[in-house]
């Protein structure tokens, strides 16, 4: 009844895990012996009157109880063969209870007594990973964190270029002279280039025979039209800045590369190449600094399957100017080499009063492949601004995420998980916590991924406790309890049969 009336008093205790109490019959008193058959004499059982019961064990039912949203970003509901680990100094103990929060210092803790949650704190300058392969520690995110300012270093391409783009096979325009007579051009030679205005409006045709009047920018015969791509980077200051890459594939007849394969060998391939210019080579800041942009010149080249190779033996381009356009200009389009890289380098420089370094960032194409179908390139670049903690958030890994003023998320720690082999053995201590015991085993603290077991933020861990079988439990220990009573009733009663025979 003590086990029954502490069960139904924890129903809406968190993370409370019930007990059942399981009776043995004590030690039983032996009126005759069992004796084996012999002779013609079959044998007879052991004569023993029994002394009563006893409790043979109390067993903490280690079951999962049912999940129950708070909408509490830091409160955390475990489910599965797993606790977590809270301590107070040196002392460790382990809980279900994840009614989290963080005190005035930072502290992740259990309100209700203080004691710090355990885990892994990011240390490192990775904002997406936090280590976990260190000892643990207490887990410590302070309000208005600030994060520093990061240059950008590195620009990731990633997607796909359209194989079949077309590139342009002529173009054609008129120019008129002080005369006023006027004089039309069609030019189909491979590496010529024009530059269009609105004085001077150039018809372009395709290899797909299609056409397009253009009346800004520099086309050259043999390449397509560019695919724009736009990235945000950081200066050694925070600011942010924006640069555009134009891609252009380029046809070269009978273009080949010789290349060493993942193996070592060298394999030489049919190649198809793409060049790299930028936009704009200087652009005027909203500060009223100006920044200069320098590309190094690349060759992106994709063999028959479309992955992008490194090598060599690739058909040189040289571009020329068209003599006859009225409108010149000083910056060529870039030409396709004979070495195909996958990687090159944008230098930016800011000028006053922006007051920040050079930034120095290398292009990494190697996520890009060449594909029939849509253009889907994309670049994405690292390094942030300066940024204040605004909010945070847990995962279903245990992961405390930061989100910061500049739109960074960082995963500041990881919350540790400790599982037992014999959960049930632990020793319980008070306020919904536990520690180990002799029969309990040592504990294994790894991440809820690492143990198999789930964490579901915004939630908490309901009492496993069953109202309707702890009030079944009550009735059936009343009706024993009652029955065996009757023995006493009844044995009163003969004895006093037999008292009364006497008289």
């Amino acid at each position: 009844m003590d086990v029954i009336g502490n069960n139904i008093a924890n129903v809406n205790t968190t993370g409370f895990k019930s007990s059942r109490t399981t009776f043995a019959d004590t030690l039983s008193q032996t009126l005759t012996g069992a004796s084996s058959p012999q002779d013609g004499l079959g044998g007879t059982n052991p004569k023993q009157i029994g002394l009563g019961t006893g409790v043979g064990s109390i067993d903490m039912l280690f079951t999962d109880g049912s999940v129950q949203s708070t909408g509490k970003n830091t409160d955390l509901c475990l489910s599965g063969n797993g606790l977590f680990v809270v301590k107070n100094g040196n002392e460790t103990y382990y809980t279900r209870d994840g009614a989290f929060e963080f005190d005035a210092n930072g502290n992740y803790v259990l309100p209700g007594s203080g004691l710090k949650v355990q885990g892994w704190v990011n240390t490192g300058t990775n904002n997406n990973k936090v280590d976990t392969t260190g000892a643990t520690a207490d887990i410590v995110v302070q309000a208005g964190k600030t994060m520093e300012a990061k240059e950008t270093s590195q620009v990731q391409y990633a997607y796909n270029l359209n194989a079949s783009s077309p590139v342009i096979t002529k173009y054609s325009f008129s120019v008129t002279d002080a005369n006023g007579k006027t004089t039309s051009y069609t030019k189909n030679t491979a590496g010529m280039y024009i530059t269009a205005s609105d004085a001077q409006p150039v018809t372009l045709e395709f290899s797909d025979r299609t056409k397009q009047t253009v009346t800004s920018g520099t086309y050259t015969i043999g390449h397509s039209l560019p695919q724009t791509t736009s990235f945000n980077y950081y200066d050694s200051l925070g600011g942010k800045h924006t640069a555009t890459v134009l891609l252009e594939k380029v046809s070269l007849k009978d273009n080949s590369i010789t290349y060493t394969d993942s193996d070592g060998n060298k394999k030489t391939d049919g190649a198809t190449s793409w060049v790299a210019h930028l936009a704009e080579t200087s652009v005027d800041e909203t500060d009223g600094s100006k920044t200069t942009l320098v590309l190094g010149a690349v060759t992106l080249a994709f063999d028959t399957t479309g992955k992008l190779r490194e090598g060599n033996g690739l058909k040189a381009e040289t571009v020329t100017a068209d003599t006859d356009s009225k409108v010149k200009t000083t910056n060529p389009p870039v030409a396709a080499s004979g070495t195909s890289g996958a990687t090159m380098q944008l230098a930016a420089t800011h000028f006053t009063p922006n007051g920040s370094h050079a930034t120095n960032m290398s292009l990494d194409f190697n996520g890009v492949t060449q594909y029939a179908g849509m253009s889907t390139v994309n670049a994405t670049a690292d390094g942030n601004a300066a940024g204040t903690l605004s909010s945070i958030s847990v995962d279903k890994s245990g992961v405390i995420v930061g989100t910061y003023t500049n739109g960074v998320k960082r995963s500041e720690a990881q919350v540790a998980i400790a599982q037992f082999t014999n959960a049930s053995g632990l020793t319980k201590t008070g306020n919904s916590l536990y520690q180990e015991s002799n029969n309990s085993g040592t504990a294994n603290v790894k991440t809820a991924s690492d143990l198999g077991v789930t964490i579901t933020p915004s939630a908490l861990e309901m009492s496993n406790v069953d109202i309707a079988n702890e009030f079944s439990d009550m009735i059936i220990t009343q009706r024993g309890f009652q029955s065996n009573s009757k023995i006493i009733t009844v044995g009163d009663e003969m004895l006093e049969t037999l008292i009364n025979m006497k008289r």
